[in-house]
């Protein structure tokens, strides 16, 4: 109780007993005005009883213990009196209980959203303490937002029951974000790459869209411990980095003031490995990152604690302990390490347990483990099992952990995993003097019955080209390394002086070749039509020569390797395909066609990934001096080869302007991804392409033509989004200068 509610007190009992004796008998005693604090609880606080002789002290006591139960806005103590007796009546105000909150003038953060960011939850009785904090945790809801100007009053508005609703009243203001991060003291390290080590960003042109430069305390507080991190990289071992000084100018944006003492720079003195050797110290010193005479790191020492880690455990010793002694010599700034090893027991996998998944089959799992029950421990096989069993793309979460089994030499390996919906809606829609505008889409399942199988129906439908396909495949056909599939698929493509429709199927079968790579063998059978010739194209040769009904039948062998680090969005590795496809095994076509492509991934700064893709082939005819068909020939344009160029529309031409195609084919794609919304998927693309067509007569890379442009992808719940703007770098007269086109589906 406060002490001006004391001396209150005190006068009103004073005021009320100033005529009677300094004691006085009390008849009765009396409780008025609680209503939902019951009577029992206020008479239980009381100690004076009927009959009682009491004091002015006794009767302020009193009143404290009422107090203190709670939920009274005001006790008062007076004596009534009645055919000459004394009633001690104690009369009571309750605090109001507060029914309902109500929230005026946020707009920016949702009633809902603010309801579940107060710990205040009605009905309860009203406390000034407890609102006091529910708004400041309503501001702290605000300032994770940007909103570190928001100002938040409240109103009580209570009714004749005692009921209030507490009003919230809510000042936005405008968001607010970092827009300077200054660093003093910093010599060693220039501000770029203190910003680089750090979460907290300086707000940009897209804030709006990605938040960035959002100042949050919590992550300030850990940025500080990443800035000193960066020293310890290098060898300032004594760094001290001063709480940093956040500062909120003219209600408009923040800056953020860093003091930075480095300290003297440390580097590495004498080196040696002890303990439980399993090679000699010179071939296990080649595992270490560190080496004497250069600066002391402790990122690097945490490396070569975890490749001396790796080296033991993929012979078994699960549990060993790599133990760093360092010695400081501070007067000469070494460091003198040693690497204690402690390799424990030598363990071997007791058993494999599987859980989470509850469509797909243990089996599509275990089999992507190359772990076997019984065999030694490998540290490199659990990666693998955990890289491999991400990669089938059918879960969200995927953990590959180990525990001690039922003995000391036995371990569990544990594979938890997270299903996601493996079943994808695609839709595409573009626009070509081809297929004029034109819908595409699909429904597949990537995970078939929960066997791993993968199944494709996929059609577009367009005003000049209808396309539909359905292809199944098992990438483990009765249990075993081979892949097996199939495909049946029939189109019709309405060019503008011929139509082609073409009806076919095909068969294909894979093996492993080595860990990244497998080999393919596939056998395509197609029946062609070409129908509908123009005026233009009755007059070419070229074209009216192979108007009817022709077949193929041929087989295509491959080799695809591919070492990427995950195959849905790589950042590092690379893929490779070679493949020679052979016509003639029967039917009217008879071609040799080999292509080889490669796209390699670089990890750069700020998670952003550099891509080179290119791609080449040549075709020729196996039958003497025949041509090769017009619709086996290569093309390209489009957002699968060369974008900024229509699709089919580069390569040679005839004399009378119909595109038909080449013998010889390369093309370059350049590209620098970069995140926009990390957590949504969002990635930025710069592009440069540049490649062409050509006739056998032509030599290779003549005449390149070139593009370049940048676009969005997104990886949707629909699938992975582009829309990519590509700019003709040279057009020609009948040439657009930009192409704008956008897919969901797999990127190319």
């Amino acid at each position: 109780m406060s002490r001006s509610l004391i001396v209150a007190l005190l006068l009103t009992v004073v005021s009320v007993f100033s005529a009677a004796a300094d004691e006085f008998r009390v008849a009765q005693v009396q409780i008025e005005g609680n209503h939902r604090v019951a009577t029992a609880a206020i008479r239980g606080a009381i100690s004076i009883n009927p009959g009682d002789v009491v004091s002015y002290a006794l009767v302020d006591e009193n009143l404290r213990n009422i107090f203190a139960l709670g939920g009274f806005y005001d006790v008062i103590a007076r004596v009534d009196e009645a055919q000459g007796s004394n009633i001690l009546v104690f009369a009571l105000q309750e605090l109001p209980l507060v029914r309902t909150l109500e929230f005026r003038d946020n707009k920016k953060l949702s009633d809902q959203k603010l309801r579940d960011s107060t710990t205040l939850r009605p009905p309860f009785i009203f406390d000034h303490n407890r609102v006091r904090s529910s708004v400041q945790e309503l501001k702290n809801a605000y300032t994770k937002d940007g909103y570190h100007a928001v100002e938040i009053t409240t109103q009580l508005v209570t009714d004749d029951r005692g009921e209030a609703t507490l009003v919230y009243l809510v000042d936005e203001g405008r968001k607010i974000r970092v827009k300077n991060i200054n660093f003093s003291g910093n010599n060693a390290l220039k501000r770029r790459a203190l910003l680089k080590s750090i979460e907290t960003r300086e707000r940009w042109f897209l804030s709006w869209l990605t938040g960035r430069g959002v100042y949050l305390e919590e992550v300030m507080e850990i940025d500080v411990e990443r800035i000193k991190m960066a020293y310890y990289d290098r060898g300032y071992q004594d760094v001290i980095v001063q709480q940093p000084i956040v500062t909120l100018v003219d209600d408009k944006y923040l800056t953020i003031d860093i003091e930075i003492d480095e300290g003297r720079q440390y580097r590495i003195g004498a080196l040696s490995v002890s303990g439980d050797l399993l090679y000699p110290q010179d071939q296990l010193l080649q595992q270490v990152k560190l080496k004497e005479g250069e600066v002391f790191s402790r990122l690097e020492l945490r490396d070569s604690i975890l490749a001396l880690t790796d080296l033991y455990a993929d012979r078994g010793y699960a549990y060993v302990n790599v133990v760093p002694l360092t010695t400081r010599k501070a007067d000469e700034l070494l460091f003198d390490i040693e690497l204690e090893i402690e390799q424990g027991v030598q363990v071997s996998i007791e058993r494999v347990d599987i859980s989470g998944n509850v469509r797909t089959r243990d089996k599509v799992i275990r089999r992507e483990i190359p772990v076997i029950e019984g065999e030694l421990y490998s540290s490199s096989k659990m990666k693998e099992a955990n890289r491999r069993v991400r990669n089938l793309g059918f879960f969200d979460e995927v953990q590959v952990t180990d525990r001690p089994g039922s003995a000391e030499d036995l371990s569990v390996v544990e594979v938890a995993v997270e299903e996601r919906l493996t079943g994808t809606f695609s839709i595409g829609l573009g626009y070509s003097s081809v297929d004029k505008l034109m819908a595409q889409g699909s429904i597949s399942q990537e995970n078939f019955l929960g066997r791993g199988l993968n199944l494709n129906l996929s059609g577009s439908i367009g005003s000049k080209s209808n396309t539909y396909s359905l292809a199944i495949t098992d990438p483990y056909f009765l249990d075993t390394d081979w892949t097996l599939g199939g495909e049946v698929y029939r189109s019709k493509r309405e060019y503008r002086d011929y139509d082609d429709e073409r009806t076919g199927g095909a068969i294909r079968a894979g093996h492993p070749v080595s860990r990244n790579s497998r080999a393919f063998l596939t056998y395509r059978y197609e029946q062609k039509d070409i129908t509908n010739l123009s005026a233009v194209a009755l007059a070419n040769r070229f074209i009216a020569d192979q108007a009817g009904r022709s077949t193929l039948s041929s087989i295509t062998t491959q080799w695809v390797r591919n070492s990427t680090d995950f195959f849905e969005d790589p950042s590092r590795g690379g893929v490779t395909r070679i493949s020679l496809e052979y016509a003639g095994l029967g039917g009217t076509e008879h071609f040799l066609r080999p292509i080889a492509s490669h796209r390699h991934f670089f990890p750069l700064f700020w998670s952003t990934v550099f891509s080179i893709h290119g791609e080449i082939g040549y075709i020729t005819s196996t039958r003497g001096d025949d041509d090769v068909s017009i619709s086996e020939r290569f093309y390209l344009g489009g957002i699968r080869t060369l974008r900024g160029f229509k699709t089919r529309e580069v390569g040679p031409r005839s004399d009378d302007g119909i595109y038909i195609g080449g013998e010889k084919m390369g093309y370059f794609n350049f590209e620098y991804l970069f995140p926009i919304y990390r957590s949504l998927g969002l990635q930025g693309v710069l592009f440069y392409d540049t490649g062409n067509v050509w006739t056998d007569d032509e030599e290779y890379f003549s005449d390149m033509r070139h593009s370049a442009g940048a676009g969005i992808r997104w990886r949707s719940p629909l699938g992975p989004l582009r829309f990519e703007w590509g700019y003709n770098l040279d057009p020609r007269d009948d040439e657009k200068k930009s192409v704008f086109e956008f897919t969901i589906g797999r990127p190319f």
